[in-house]
């Protein structure tokens, strides 16, 4: 993909283009979900300004990767008979980054309480990201309420 410039005035309107080429308002929730997951993914990407660990980079890059496909399933509705079949996120790829939590988290001692944000900006800017995925997660629930989204990555 080449980008010439980064603005199209195509949202001037108040509205904007999915992935399949439908206009929705800026303000439909399916926007506000894809706007929570880039939010998250770019307070990772500042928090891996401040992270040095190889192995927690990995997976933080990973998980950006992740978001980005995310974002594709976001971008293009659900449609029955498409001709051209859009990228979806696998149970398979859920299932890496469970796998990944569980891993970090079975050599920590179980929290007796709430952790406050902070310590450190890694941890800082990982905690914006957490806030940002959860606004996504209700908007991606509300807008299942809606209409089909991927339900083989909720498997």
């Amino acid at each position: 993909m080449k980008l010439d410039r980064i603005y199209t005035r195509g949202g001037d309107d108040g509205r904007t283009s999915l992935g399949d080429g439908t206009r929705v308002p800026k303000f439909h929730v399916r926007v506000h979900a894809s706007g929570g997951l880039d939010e998250a993914n770019a307070a990772i990407g500042v928090a891996l300004l401040h992270i040095e660990d190889p192995e927690v980079r990995d997976v933080l890059i990973l998980a950006q990767n992740d978001l980005f496909d995310v974002g594709a399933d976001m971008c293009r509705p659900e449609r029955p008979g498409a001709d051209r079949q859009p990228l979806r996120v696998t149970a398979q790829q859920v299932l890496a980054v469970e796998q990944q939590i569980d891993r970090f988290n079975d050599v920590l001692d179980p929290l007796t309480s709430f952790v406050l944000p902070g310590g450190s900006a890694a941890s800082a800017y990982l905690h914006l990201a957490r806030t940002a995925i959860r606004r996504a997660e209700r908007d991606m629930t509300e807008l299942a309420s809606n209409e089909p989204i991927n339900a083989e990555a909720l498997k």
